[in-house]
This record gives C-alpha cells, structure tokens and sequence, in this order.
C-alpha cells in the first residue's frame, strides 16, 4: 500500500460483530473469561484493548515497522525507552533538542546512575568519542526541536551497529509522512503522538515503533508493568487522526514553505531555521532522507532582543501563543520560557537557543492570512 493507503487502512479491519467502518471505543477496563486463562487475547486494559491494538497496528505500518506500541504521553514513551538500560548505562544524545527529553534524561535517570552525553551529531563520526563500554543507547532528535538542525540518520545508524548500540529516534516533527527512521538504520522510532498524529489539538499520546521482537517484547513488559497506557477514546481520536494525514502534512509542508521564504525576505527578520533553504547546513542531508521539509520553523528579530520577540508573539492572531505543535491550526511558541525552559540557559546558548528566538508551527490555514498576521505583528517592532 502507498502511504495515503496505508494511513486509512492498515491494521485496521470493520468491526466483526456489526461491520461497523469505524474503529469501535471498547470503553472497558476489563474482560469476560470463559474459565481461568481463556480468554479472546483480552484481559485488562492496561495491557491490551481492541481501540489500541488498531492504533498500534496502523502506526507501525506507516512506520515500515512490525511491532507499535502506545503510551499516555510522547514523555511516557521515551520512559519506555530509557527503562531498557542499567544504572551505569550511559546514553549519547543530540544537543538540541525538546526540554522536557533533556528534564527526564537529567532530572530523572541521571539520578538512577544513567549518564547522558549531549552532543552534536550533524557529523555522525564525532559520535565514536563518546563511545565507550558502558554506551548503550543513541538518542537522536531530527528535525531537532526548536534549531531545525538535520542528523544523518543513516550515518549514525552505521556507528551504532558498529559498536551494538540501540539507536532511537524521535520522529515527531517529521511524522512518518517525511521520513521513516527504521528503514534508515533506527532501532526504534518514537512519536509524541499528540503533535502532527492526532493533528487536531485534542489528545495526548506518544507511540515506539520497532521491528525486533525481542525489543518489542521487552518494551511491551515495560508498558504494561509500569502503566504509562493511554485510554480508549484517545485511541480512537488519534485513529481518526491518522486518516488525513498525508493530506495535512501536504499543506503543512507547502505553508511551511511559503512562510519560511516570507520571513527570509522579511526586513525585520534576522535568521530563519528551516532545513528546505539550500543555504541551512544539512539541507543536503534532509533532501536525501525526507520528502518535504516539515511546516516547523524558528525565526529570530533582527536586534536580537527578547521583548521584541515578546511584542510579535503578543500581537499575533492566527498563530495563537500555545506550547505543542503539530495541529490544524498555526501556533507560536518561545521555547526559552515554554517547552525549553527546563534546559539550563547556558546550555539553551550553547547550540543558539536564544531569549530571542520564536518557534512557529504553521497550520493549514491559508497561507495569505498566515503571512498577513505574520507581517502585521513585525510592524509593531
């Protein structure tokens, strides 16, 4: 199946019991057995339920995989994945990337004896200098969050076979639309579901993709032993969801497009991130390993000053001023003080994070509105 196919089909059959297209909500905690242990494949919905399997089964089609597994949040997700290693482990992780990744690897883990390197990996050798016996996972983010920085996921697949890492990789800003992790060389592919997945702004999930079983296995143990699952009707939303996909990220990339141009010849604007510019550092390697560039975008002010920033994301009225991404609707943020600020402000500076710097997620809206809200908000600078 072609991938808009896919998006409306895969894993997902009419109901048996009265046809029914739509996926049904099994809102049940629980199911009836026969006699101890005969069962339907159905016990407990913290371990299985019908509306997940269906989600699960989707998810790890469009993601060329054979085994997804879902959790209450992209958060919960990553959890999942760091609970695979050993006090003592230590992980090598992309630099720039979203907050609340960089609070759980510090905050949480790190006290559990787990140790992160934080790194850049836009040249994939420099990866070996951090490897020694106790690495055993790489964590990759691309497009990074909010730099728009592109790590060759192909060429850190290599380093991380060579020396038997496990490599993940979060996948949300591209969705499986742009690009597909697995196919590259990734161990496993994670989404905070909530974004471009759900789409709508109404549901907060996060998704693994593998195609070990081992791998899945483990992970499955861990979703149901620790309980990070999400509920039926989330599900369902996110199944519903799924179904446009292709079709929003289409606009999504072609706003995205128009609007990064507008405000690389805007007079106001100083530095735009967006890796489709052949002039961004890794444009060549995102040409090689996506389909479009995404409708994510970071802009700075000329001047650089924070209550600039302040003025245009106060003044903007289509893009509304929210934390998350990836809906129907445009969205402005300032990560140093929203999705960032539990990154240190030093290390914020050290890959370009400014105070000043604002992170656009475009919509699909009509663009000419966009940059017509875009254009009056940089008047009031």
């Amino acid at each position: 199946m072609k991938f808009g196919t896919k998006a409306i089909h895969a894993g997902i059959e009419p109901d048996s019991s009265t046809g029914a297209i739509m996926t049904p909500i099994f809102q049940t905690s629980t199911y009836v057995q026969k006699s101890p242990g005969d069962h339907q494949g159905y016990e407990y919905s913290r371990t299985h339920n019908p509306t997940r399997t269906a989600l699960q089964n989707n998810l790890a089609a469009l993601e060329n995989g054979k085994f997804g597994l879902c959790f209450s949040s992209g958060l919960g997700a990553i959890d999942a994945i760091i609970k695979l290693l050993n006090p003592g482990d230590e992980v090598i992780s992309t630099n720039d990337l979203y907050g609340g990744s960089y609070r759980i690897f510090t905050k949480v883990f790190q006290r559990y004896g787990i140790k992160f390197h934080f790194i850049s990996m836009e040249n994939p050798s420099d990866i070996e200098n951090y490897v020694n016996a106790n690495t055993k996972l790489i964590w990759a983010e691309t497009p990074t969050n909010p730099m728009m920085n592109i790590i060759d996921i192909e060429q850190i697949g290599k380093v991380a076979k060579k020396h038997q890492l496990l490599f993940a990789v979060d996948n949300t800003f591209a969705t499986p639309f742009l690009q597909n992790p697995l196919d590259l060389g990734a161990d496993m592919v994670m989404h905070s579901v909530t974004k471009y997945l759900g789409g709508h702004s109404d549901v907060v999930m996060g998704a693994i993709v593998v195609n070990d079983q081992t791998l899945a296995d483990q992970l499955a143990f861990i979703q149901n032993a620790c309980g990070a699952t999400p509920g039926p009707q989330d599900c369902f939303l996110v199944l519903r969801g799924i179904k446009t996909l292709h079709l929003r990220m289409e606009r999504h990339c072609q706003n995205g497009r128009e609007i990064a141009h507008f405000l690389k010849s805007h007079p106001k604007v100083d530095k735009v991130y967006w890796p489709g510019f052949e002039s961004h550092p890794n444009h060549e390697v995102a040409k090689k390993q996506m389909r479009d560039f995404g409708g994510m975008i970071s802009f700075t002010i000329k001047g650089d000053r924070v209550d600039d920033a302040k003025t245009v994301l106060e003044n903007l009225h289509y893009f509304s001023l929210a934390e998350s991404l990836g809906g129907v609707e445009s969205l402005c943020g300032h990560p140093a003080s929203m999705t960032h600020a539990s990154i240190p402000k030093a290390e914020r500076e050290k890959v370009g994070l400014l105070d000043s710097l604002i992170r656009l997620s475009v919509g699909i809206e009509d663009v000419e509105d966009l940059k017509a809200d875009l254009d009056a908000a940089l008047a009031k600078v």
